[in-house]
């Protein structure tokens, strides 16, 4: 008997998916398990699988198209099925809809604007627009990185274009189509928002200007003026020569024996405003991979050779200066870090530790612990204790309302090369230190590595942020959105006490708790440290 196939909910915020790619044609044989097509969704893009067996007998939703969740996408079914009956009653229509009503809809302001886009017929070019995909929940532009592949060069499916840095990492642009790369609408380190036309593949010789204009066209539909769609036509041949010229760098970045230099954007970036080789420069990254600071502190041998020849100027110094292109990472954190700071009303609440006990207790722990464990994980682990005593804490302002979350999700502030992430511990409370050492081990280093998933960074209930490694003694930190509190640790510094009315020499660490005042009030907080202290300055209570 034939089953509808429908968009599956891929994840907690999807409305929509689209179909990057059909991995099946009508008429194959599928069996449970199989994968039908790849879709993108808001977060990710992910394999859709089939849990039927039989022939695929019709597809709902071309390549390229989006569907909204339980939309249908496809009909599984015996060979020679009859299944019409089962498309009249789903919702299947709702793709007619969108062409005709959205239509009708803007009708009301000038007639004539659906004159032009029934006028362009894109039929016969063969060749596919590639836009911005939403790479992450939060992501609204990328920023082309790098281009890996230059206009005229042949494309193959499965091939990476391009580099695109997002608000999260830098990740691969993959090319789901085959053909020549025949336009390059964006520049390397130039941003575009999503659904943005980063490029065109298609057929040699394809008339992509028309499809250009085409595409403009219906994203500019809702739109009362329609005059400014013949704007692009004359901008497209000269944009796909000039854009055309930074992605002809790429190839050159590659060693003497051919092999690609493993370089970060950023630093190849870098290396092509100073005008150096990037071949010369030793990488410190993970596998000799060549960072931002690498190429910042490279010396060519010729520069300090030409210095002296300069040297007969009486002039001590030069005035000069660098600036860079914002990324898309520090994009969004200045961005929900403003919102936050300027939208939550902040007050800090600070307590001294100490730290006597844990050190011995951790010293005892890592002489068996099969991962060692860190000061943090002791702090990650008290924390969590401390929030299911004071769930008030654990808690998010929705505007009218505010949520106590009754699982604990701890976000772990890790610096990267081009900013900030959080990597979450889910339900940190039950899990042991030696399980949220291995744990934030592995965050850590993926998030260092960009290697993270949206599993990964999504559901923070609060987060703790520790610079402590870095010789802060103390500082505030800025809430992390939807969190109402936030912890910031300092380094642990030994220091004169005074315990039972003698001075003595003890180990402080001191912490500071930022708190949302429209959730949180003065006493909920500091009843909060107080737990907190006690747990850490007797740790076999968080062992309990």
């Amino acid at each position: 008997m034939a089953e509808i196939i429908r968009m599956p909910k891929m994840s907690d915020t999807m409305e929509e998916g689209v179909i990057a790619a059909w991995l099946k044609k009508v008429g194959d044989t599928v069996k449970p398990g199989d994968i039908l097509a790849e879709v993108e969704t808001d977060k990710a893009t992910m394999e859709l699988e089939s849990y039927d067996e039989g022939v695929l007998l019709y597809i709902g939703v071309k390549e390229k198209d989006s569907v909204p969740v339980n939309g249908v996408i496809a009909v599984i079914g015996e060979k020679g099925e009859d299944y019409e009956h089962l498309l009249k009653g789903a919702d299947s229509s709702s793709d007619k809809k969108e062409e005709t009503p959205k239509s009708e809809e803007k009708s009301p302001e000038p007639a004539k604007a659906e004159a032009p886009s029934e006028s362009i017929d894109t039929s016969n070019i063969n060749a596919t627009v590639i836009t911005m995909p939403k790479m992450s929940d939060t992501m609204q532009e990328g920023t082309i990185a790098s281009w890996l592949k230059k206009v005229g060069d042949e494309i193959k499916s499965g091939e990476i274009i391009a580099e695109v840095e997002t608000d999260k990492a830098t990740m691969e642009l993959e090319s789901y189509d085959d053909g020549t790369l025949l336009y390059i609408g964006v520049e390397a380190g130039d941003s575009v928002p999503v659904d943005g036309v980063i490029a065109v593949i298609g057929e040699k010789g394809a008339d992509f200007e028309t499809l250009l204009k085409a595409q403009q066209q219906s994203s500019s539909e809702p739109a009362s003026a329609p005059k400014e769609e013949s704007a692009p036509a004359p901008k497209a041949e000269p944009v796909a020569e000039t854009k055309s010229a930074p992605a002809s760098t790429a190839p050159a970045a590659t060693t003497a024996n051919g092999e690609r230099v493993k370089a970060s954007p950023l630093a190849k970036k870098i290396a092509e405003e100073k005008g150096l080789d990037i071949r010369q420069v030793s990488g410190s990254g993970e596998g000799g991979r060549v960072v931002k600071k690498d190429v910042e502190n490279f010396v060519p041998a010729t520069a300090t050779q030409a210095a002296p020849a300069s040297a007969g100027a009486p002039a001590i110094g030069q005035e000069s200066y660098k600036e860079e292109k914002v990324s898309q990472m520090r994009k969004v954190i200045a961005k929900r870090l403003a919102e936050s700071k300027f939208g939550a009303p902040h007050f800090y609440l600070t307590m001294e530790i100490n730290m006597d006990k844990a050190i011995e207790a951790r010293k005892s722990m890592n002489e068996i612990a099969s991962t060692k464990i860190s000061f943090n994980d002791m702090v990650i682990k008290a924390t969590a204790a401390a929030l299911r005593q004071h769930p008030k804490v654990n808690s998010s302002w929705l505007g009218d309302k505010i949520r106590y979350n009754e699982h604990i999700h701890i976000g772990m502030a890790v610096a990267v090369e081009e900013g900030l992430l959080v990597p979450v511990i889910r339900f940190a409370d039950n899990l042991s230190l030696s399980q949220i050492s291995a744990q934030a081990k592995s965050l850590g280093g993926k998030a260092k590595n960009k290697e993270l998933q949206p599993k990964d960074w999504e559901g923070n209930t609060f987060t703790i942020s520790n610079l402590g490694m870095f010789g802060i003694e103390e500082f505030t930190a800025i809430i992390n959105p939807p969190d109402a509190c936030i912890l910031a640790v300092g380094g642990i510094k030994e220091t004169v006490i005074v315990k039972d009315g003698q001075m003595q020499i003890g180990n402080v660490m001191k912490v500071t708790l930022s708190c949302d005042h429209r959730v949180v009030d003065g006493s909920v907080g500091s009843a909060f440290l107080i737990t907190l202290k006690n747990l850490l300055e007797d740790p076999v209570r968080i062992l309990v």
